[in-house]
């Protein structure tokens, strides 16, 4: 296993495969192992790149509170330790499409292309005023015992409420209980949580001031699993952005174990879809955001 360190903290990572990069950053309490089904599809082609964010996975607790900003530098840093410093295409899950989007618009040079997985949308975002609940709530929760007692089981509940499919293969048990035993990965999911709202006003703002490269290729692969307000949501999500919208179906939110094949397509069509924006005049096609 490699570990870097960012801003002081350690940070669990997986580079594989070869080819142009990209990299996939899963939601909230997820780790790296949520995207093994993909792997396989993507690592012939791309080189596939997996990090823990602070307090996930096997990564150390976070020194600071998560922002926009922050996730978005986070991405690059993650990249540059790998000596990966060109473009790649970045793709994030659930409150992570919060930090990809984030990523484009703060390092354009960087990005090939954007694939937001069933990502999290929010129109009026009320951020909290302040942590501290969440790190009481973690400290009162961790002194109680209960990740080492309940933390498998409710990591399990999760992802079955989170998936269609039933008896798919999932990852080591004994990975899983190491890393959801542990009171670290606790209190990192609930301060994520509690930043939810403040990041997704940052990135409100950033798409205000910090426009998205022309004629990137953008993706909103949703998981409407029969919910027609998610479904309006994630469509203009994707007007938004000018982006390509599609569905994963039949899947719940965790798309990337439901329908592994479905994200891989996505990232591997953004080179095809660079190739295809240039007209024969040499003129780059791109969408309008807010069309």
């Amino acid at each position: 296993m490699t570990f870097v360190r960012i801003g002081g903290v350690p940070h669990h990572v997986v580079a594989e495969g070869s080819g142009p990069v990209c990299v996939l950053s899963a939601g909230l309490g997820m780790s790296w192992f949520d995207w093994d089904p993909v792997v396989p599809h993507l690592a012939p082609y791309r080189t596939v790149v997996r990090f823990d964010r602070p307090g996930h996975g096997l990564s150390a607790p976070a020194a600071v509170p998560p922002t926009a900003a922050g996730e978005a530098d986070r991405i690059a840093a993650v990249l540059d330790a790998l000596g990966h410093r060109g473009p790649a295409v970045v793709v994030g899950h659930s409150i992570a499409g919060f930090h990809a989007e984030a990523f484009a618009r703060l390092h354009p040079d960087r990005t090939a292309g954007l694939v937001l997985v069933d990502s999290s949308v929010e129109e009026d975002p009320r951020p909290a005023r302040t942590t501290a609940p969440a790190r009481a709530l973690g400290a009162v929760l961790a002194a109680a015992g209960l990740p080492a007692a309940l933390g498998p089981t409710v990591r399990d509940l999760a992802v079955r409420s989170g998936t269609v499919r039933r008896g798919a293969p999932g990852p080591d048990p004994a990975l899983v209980r190491r890393v959801y035993r542990t009171s670290r990965v606790l209190r990192g999911t609930l301060l994520e949580n509690a930043r939810y709202g403040a990041v997704a006003a940052e990135l409100l703002a950033l798409r205000e001031d910090r426009p998205l490269p022309p004629g990137l290729p953008v993706t909103v692969l949703a998981a409407p699993d029969g919910s027609a307000r998610w479904e309006r949501r994630q469509r203009a999500l994707a007007r938004r952005l000018g982006a390509r919208y599609e569905t994963a179906e039949p899947s719940g939110h965790l798309v990337m174990r439901d329908r592994p094949d479905t994200v891989a397509r996505a990232v591997l069509d953004v080179r095809s879809r660079q190739e295809g924006a240039v007209d024969a005049r040499g003129d780059v096609r791109s969408g309008q955001e807010g069309a």
